[in-house]
């Protein structure tokens, strides 16, 4: 086992491994930028280097600053976290040259996957179902290479991922615009501009298979994953097991998965993702090289530690668990909470964190990166923590999410707790009648119901208790706002569903 390792990453993925290592018993060394000198994982990680200034440029993607850091604190290895450089082939080859182990598959692993284009051959050769798809050879023959296709398409980035350098096509007139905009914007993010056209299977359900494989010839999966509610190709509530795949559907998906994993003579943790169609067709979306945003749910039903696996098995540990080990139990659900406005098109919103109180009722957990005092910086993804729960089935974990959310109390930025709650609510979430077109049926526009004199009574009361300054009646002994506050809470009405 490792004696010290680099958590290259921030927030709360950063805060998970460091207290994953700490239940190994293994040293932390987190990495920060002039933002999170004060945030939740310097302080949960054994030590802290500071890496560069704010923006990710200049510090949590300078891989030689990264190394640098794990060099000057005697590190045995680096996680990568998810996101920044998690999925970069060649930080993976350089911490490797560096003396260090990356705990993750191999660089050529990445690559071969983090090329879509690349990911299609290899999937398709190793008999995994595919979308229609046709690259693109020059503006000239766009037009026939989206013939090809056919109606709807999507314009998806060759090396990126995210829903970045991804665009809609509904009309041929508007094919050559959508391919200059995905590029423009797949150039930016990932320095590759190269895109290529994919069917648009419309009404789809989003499924990933969780797959663990050690470096002595083992791979198993862990079951599925349902993603389907997302917000601009973006996840914010997954589950598990999907309320839509039957156990045949289940041995289709697993197959495909493990086939795809050992054709590319996977190591570690991966995910591999799928469409679902309304007649029960699945199609290869992409494989994800590393630690899924989502992957509580698979902890909750299974019973096992992502993070603490990856470790292990980047460690030389043969897998402990074979396949006929994993018999998932009950049902979970995460919610990811941003800080944005929800009803100003999810705008960003930065402030300071004046108060948290997290929910923690029983099979609840709140995996977090902010704590109170905190300010949530514009230079990074925006999402503050992730809210899991577990139930005896898929009814019972939905209830008790929503009763959680409304027990999430958050005052300080804007935040998507509101929203989440109208989404669990909604009678087609509540049927399991999911598909990545949700949002856009259902909720095309959404407005939060608020009493204003109730929230605004509430907030001055909390602003009171987080300031200290109690009144003379509360200091005599009269109740504290916490008490006179009633049903109140930050997020929803706090009555019964």
């Amino acid at each position: 086992m490792f004696r010290r390792i680099l958590i290259a990453n921030r927030g709360e993925i950063a805060v998970r491994i460091a207290r994953a290592c700490r239940d190994l018993g293994v040293e932390s060394v987190a990495v920060c930028s002039d933002a999170d000198r004060d945030a939740l994982h310097v302080i949960e990680a054994d030590r802290a280097v500071h890496i560069g200034a704010a923006p990710a440029t200049d510090s949590y993607l300078r891989v030689e600053a990264i190394l640098e850091a794990a060099a000057s604190t005697d590190c045995d290895a680096v996680h990568p976290g998810y996101g920044f450089l998690a999925e970069n082939a060649a930080f993976a080859r350089a911490v490797g040259d560096s003396g260090l182990v990356f705990i993750g598959p191999a660089p050529l692993a990445i690559e071969a996957m983090g090329d879509k284009i690349r990911a299609r051959e290899i999937a398709g050769a190793a008999g995994v179902p595919l979308p229609p798809a046709a690259t693109i050879e020059g503006a000239a023959k766009a037009r026939a290479a989206g013939d090809e296709v056919g109606m709807p398409l999507l314009v998806k980035a060759a090396g990126g991922g995210g829903g970045k350098g991804m665009r809609t096509v509904r009309e041929t007139g508007d094919l050559a615009s959508a391919i200059e905009a995905a590029r423009r914007e797949a150039r930016a993010a990932f320095g590759d501009d190269r895109v290529y056209l994919e069917r648009l299977v419309e009404g789809a359900r989003h499924i990933e298979i969780q797959v663990l494989a050690d470096q002595h010839g083992n791979c198993i999966h862990l079951g599925e994953r349902e993603c389907s509610i997302q917000r601009r190709h973006q996840k914010i509530v997954e589950e598990s097991p999907s309320p839509a795949v039957d156990q045949r559907l289940r041995a289709q998906l697993t197959t495909a998965a493990l086939s795809l994993a050992r054709a590319v003579d996977y190591r570690n943790a991966g995910t591999v993702e799928f469409l679902l169609d309304g007649d029960a067709n699945i199609y290869f979306l992409e494989m994800n090289t590393r630690l899924q945003v989502e992957h509580p749910v698979t902890e909750w039903v299974t019973g096992i530690d992502m993070v603490q696996a990856q470790i292990r098995i980047a460690a030389n540990e043969p897998l402990w668990v074979r396949q006929s080990d994993i018999e998932p139990r009950g049902h979970a659900i995460e919610c990811r909470l941003y800080a944005e406005d929800a009803q100003r098109d999810f705008a960003p919103s930065s402030a300071a964190i004046e108060l948290l109180r997290a929910p923690a009722g029983p099979w609840t957990r709140f995996d977090s990166g902010i704590r109170e005092g905190f300010v949530i910086p514009l230079e990074y993804d925006p999402m503050m923590a992730k809210l899991s729960v577990w139930g005896a089935c898929r009814e019972d974990a939905r209830r008790r999410m929503v009763e959680a959310l409304r027990e999430l109390a958050l005052i300080g930025p804007s935040s998507t707790g509101s929203f989440l709650i109208d989404v669990l609510q909604h009678p087609a979430f509540a049927s399991g009648a999911t598909n990545t077109s949700f949002l856009d049926q259902h909720m095309p526009s959404w407005t939060q119901p608020t009493d204003d004199l109730t929230l605004a009574a509430a907030v001055a009361a909390l602003h009171q208790l987080v300031n200290h300054s109690p009144s003379p009646s509360t200091a005599a002994g009269e109740p504290s706002p916490w008490q006179t506050l009633g049903s109140w809470r930050s997020f929803g009405d706090g009555g019964s569903e």
